[in-house]
């Protein structure tokens, strides 16, 4: 589904519209851009790159579309994830977590309108976990960003303010807006 709604896949049958814009009728180099400038991901694969460090990476996304990157919003994602002191390393000197960290930021630095994220705390303790969430929360309603998170994890699904169960490819269940 994450696949589909970031213009990774294209659905079987059916569209899909993202502010506005039908992802099937875009040619490959109109998606990409769109994806960079739309869409962040945070999938469990960290997809860093391997040979740019923690900051490079982080602000990768918005250096590709020629922006200047808001340090200070980047800044603040760094202490809130508690990367700070990691800035220079290379991916492969990095915990799991660190690199998931390093992921969720990089998601977050272009400012996204919806941040597609697959179990994002899943390699997180569980103080960085509540850190990540709150982090997510704040910039989704400061920055009217959508978020669309898989977890198998009751407590973090509760703190949507909608919930979607599916089942077998099709909607079991569907909490409404709150």
């Amino acid at each position: 589904m994450l696949h589909i709604i970031g213009g990774l896949d294209n659905p079987t049958s059916g569209q899909v519209i993202v502010d506005g814009q039908n992802l099937s009728h875009m040619t490959d180099e109109e998606l990409t851009i769109f994806r960079r400038r739309n869409i962040g991901f945070v999938f469990q694969q960290y997809n860093l790159v391997p040979m740019l460090n923690v900051w490079e990476n982080i602000v990768l996304p918005v250096k590709l579309d020629g922006k200047k990157v808001e340090k200070g919003y980047v800044n603040e994602i760094i202490d809130t994830l508690g990367i700070r002191t990691k800035l220079e390393n290379l991916p492969s000197a990095l915990s799991g977590g660190q690199q998931q960290r390093v992921a969720i930021a990089r998601a977050l630095a272009a400012k996204p309108a919806i941040l597609l994220a697959d179990e994002p705390t899943g390699n997180l303790d569980s103080k960085t976990s509540q850190d990540v969430l709150g982090l997510l929360k704040v910039t989704s309603k400061r920055f009217h960003q959508t978020i669309v998170m898989i977890t198998h994890n009751e407590e973090i699904a509760q703190m949507a303010d909608r919930i979607l169960q599916i089942e077998d490819g099709k909607i079991v269940s569907d909490s409404g807006l709150v």
